[in-house]
């Protein structure tokens, strides 16, 4: 078994998890003002990759820029992983290869301190990748605490590379944000970024 496995049934048995659906995470959180010259390359990938329509154009193109864009604005205090191996629980199915890890570290070679687990949707579904995204939350969770690093609340999205939705996992509760982001408004995106980051 791996995170890809896992149903929202099985995550709710296995770790008593209770799913807050209804949940409004960052509508009060402020729009960031990106750099002009990224929002124009950015608007160019996003055409491109639109007009390419698979998973690893989505990716490349407008994904994997934004996270870097999302590094860069943070002066390279955050790591960013992608399609890297995640192994810290086999037996209980917490492993597998993980689209992206944003970690609160600044070491790059290795994962430190997983805060955010960014899943990419298969088949442009958001709601296929709701459980991979909350089973690599409990397992960034899991990976801190053995670090000695305990972080109470860890953080995911699912994304299309069009549409970005955001999950809070804090004790037993995993929320699940009502609102879903469109990259067009990429500006508000980076604020919750940057909100995770600060929080």
């Amino acid at each position: 078994m791996a995170y890809s496995d896992f149903s929202l049934e099985q995550l709710k048995t296995q770790f008593e998890l209770e799913l807050v659906e209804n949940s409004e995470l960052f509508r009060e959180t402020a729009a960031y003002p990106v750099a002009e010259v990224f929002l124009q390359g950015l608007e160019a990938n996003v055409t491109l990759a639109l007009a390419i329509d698979t998973e690893k154009a989505r990716s490349e193109f407008i994904i994997a820029p934004i996270l870097g864009e999302y590094r860069k604005i943070l002066q390279n205090s955050i790591s960013l992983f992608s399609g890297v191996e995640f192994n810290v629980e086999p037996a209980a199915g917490l492993n597998g290869v993980c689209d992206f890890i944003v970690s609160l570290s600044s070491e790059q070679f290795y994962i430190n301190a997983p805060i955010l687990a960014l899943v990419e949707a298969k088949n442009d579904k958001i709601k296929a990748g709701v459980a991979q995204c909350i089973a690599e939350m409990i397992a960034a969770r899991l990976f801190n605490e053995r670090k000695g690093n305990p972080l109470e609340t860890v953080y995911g999205i699912v994304t299309t590379g069009s549409l970005w939705r955001f999950f809070r996992l804090s004790g037993k509760k995993a929320y699940i944000d009502t609102e879903e982001y469109h990259v067009r408004d990429v500006r508000k995106i980076f604020g919750i970024l940057l909100e995770i980051v600060q929080k």
